[in-house]
């Protein structure tokens, strides 16, 4: 009996030396994938991250995709990577959904590889760092004008054969084509030299403009402004199509609309689709760029007032956050906000982590257990779509250093500080999930909007009252509605002044929940100018 018990020990030893020796895993694969590009594409060698996309449908390209609930894929940095040579894509390379090669199960798949470039930026803080310049895509490297694809293979995986792949991406994505300008939408783009100097390389921003009806008619008539914020899109403010079927042009074009100009602004970064409209550390002097170049360079081509009381705020989620900040950080610039399912507005629970009291990110620790955090979840059932760490290992996947062009990758770069290596120093580890509790001082102290607005009330309440509205379902995808609940904890107990605005809800509302449309929201707004306007104003010749 004793012989049999040490021996079984002895066979479990080499079981275990035999997991560790290979990196944890009892079974990895020998198949690998080596991607390369031709001379004809670059003659320098280049710098970026090479991705290989596997699908069981070819209905759309495997690149095209790509996404949060999407298709499976892996990526690997390269730097200086010659014509010919090739990144090699293999058992130890990340991957999402499925994080190995090893674990994709045997089977037919369309194969795609994209080589995704890198710009080098020397920046005007002294740092030097290799991020993906936007070619006014939205940083979407599936998309993005430069970038090159290969050709779609089909092939049979089998993770048990020792096998490699060999793929060339030599397709190049061409240039966005953007709308020319139209009797009701105009658009403008121009050269920052305010991010320009920071990022060390042009950097553009721009803005879609939509007329109201009448403009041409009456050139002497000036017209309030409504700025929708949200992710980067050259589409016109509020999905307007000029087709008498669409909705929103019926509401726009009646004979009873109130007659604004409405405005969507682009203004992607090296990080993210969208700036967020502030001034940060990492991402450049955005809101210095947008208020002292960009929306002078609107109010001069177009009639627009100019006086804070006919600028109006507008946007969801991304653009929920970024109507609400700047209608907080400019209250003499603008007239009000209406703000829908915004982005965390205090920073107790972002996207499930509460940043303050949480030492992990990816999971809840209580006294004798631990509970996964959730990231998403299904309004209409409560059940959690992804878990914190699964978000966050996409974001891994498509980008180290944060250049994923991911929410919470966006979000250290808006709200954190600068790191040693020049990238924003992260929130948390997005490997192991432990949070660095100094960043998350720094995002209290910078951004987090309710905190802000505690210390602060008694010299910016004043110029905020009546100007704060914030829409949210109760249900939100992403618990945004726990930041606007602390807003609102609050705003609703401010004196002196009282803050005067107003919070609605849907009870069991997501993310998209909203109450009215956005004709409807174009007569409530309406009706908030000609309350608010001076009374020797231009609001009679608008309106």
């Amino acid at each position: 009996m004793k012989k049999v018990f040490s021996n079984s020990i002895f066979r479990w030893a080499l079981v275990i030396l035999a997991v560790f020796s290979s990196g944890g895993s009892f079974a990895q694969t020998k198949l690998r994938f080596e991607i390369s590009y031709p001379a004809s594409i670059s003659s320098a060698p280049l710098t970026g991250r090479m991705f290989l996309i596997i699908s069981r449908k070819d209905s759309t390209e495997p690149r095209l995709q790509v996404g949060r609930y999407g298709t499976q894929f892996w990526g690997a940095d390269f730097e200086k990577l010659a014509s010919g040579k090739t990144v090699t894509i293999d058992g130890s390379t990340l991957g999402y959904p499925i994080n190995a090669l090893k674990d994709v199960p045997k089977g037919e798949y369309f194969v795609q590889a994209v080589l995704n470039k890198y710009t080098e930026f020397k920046r005007s803080d002294g740092h030097t760092v290799w991020m993906h310049m936007d070619q006014w895509e939205g940083q979407q490297w599936t998309r993005s004008p430069g970038n090159v694809y290969s050709e779609v293979r089909k092939i049979t995986i089998d993770p048990a054969k020792s096998e490699t792949v060999k793929l060339e991406v030599t397709k190049v994505i061409p240039p966005i084509s953007v709308p020319a300008d139209t009797k009701w939408v105009k658009r403008i783009k121009i050269q920052s030299q305010k991010l320009t100097k920071f990022w060390g390389h042009p950097i553009y921003i721009g803005a879609t403009i939509l007329l109201p009806k009448g403009y041409d008619d009456e050139p002497g008539r000036m017209y309030p402004t409504v700025y929708q914020q949200g992710h980067f899109s050259i589409a016109p403010p509020f999905r307007f199509a000029e087709n008498p079927a669409n909705e929103f042009y019926k509401d726009w074009t009646a004979d009873d609309a109130p007659r604004f100009i409405a405005v969507t602004l682009q203004h992607p970064s090296p990080y993210f689709d969208d700036s967020y409209a502030v001034n940060s550390a990492n991402n450049g002097p955005y809101g210095d760029a947008i208020h002292e170049e960009l929306i002078p360079e609107i109010e001069k081509k177009f009639r627009c007032i100019r006086e804070s009381y006919a600028r109006l705020l507008t946007g969801g989620s991304t653009g929920g956050w970024e109507s609400f900040a700047l209608q907080v950080w400019y209250p003499d610039f603008y007239g009000g906000t209406w703000s829908f399912a915004p982005d965390p507005l205090d920073f107790w629970n972002v996207e499930g982590i509460d940043i303050y009291k949480d030492k992990n990110a990816f999971y809840k620790e209580y006294e004798w257990y631990k509970v996964p955090t959730p990231n998403t979840r299904i309004p209409a059932t409560g059940e959690t779509r992804l878990t914190s760490e699964q978000r966050n290992t996409m974001e891994l996947v498509n980008g180290t250093k944060g250049r994923s062009g991911g929410q919470l990758d966006v979000w250290s770069s808006v709200f954190g500080p600068v790191g040693a290596d020049g990238y924003f120093k992260p929130l948390f580890d997005k490997k192991t999930g432990v949070i660095d509790p100094s960043v998350a001082q720094y995002w209290k102290e910078h951004y987090d909007l309710r905190y802000y607005l505690e210390k602060n009330w008694a010299t910016v309440g004043p110029k905020l009252v009546g100007k704060l509205h914030v829409i949210c379902g109760r249900m939100d995808d992403f618990f945004l509605n726990f930041g606007v609940y602390k807003m609102e904890e609050f705003l609703s107990k401010t004196t002196s002044p009282a803050y005067g605005g107003s919070f609605t809800y849907g009870d069991r509302g997501g993310h998209s929940w909203r109450p009215y449309s956005n004709g409807e929201l174009l007569k409530i707004m309406d009706a908030h100018i000609k309350k608010m306007a001076p009374a020797k104003s231009t609001t009679s010749k608008a309106n």
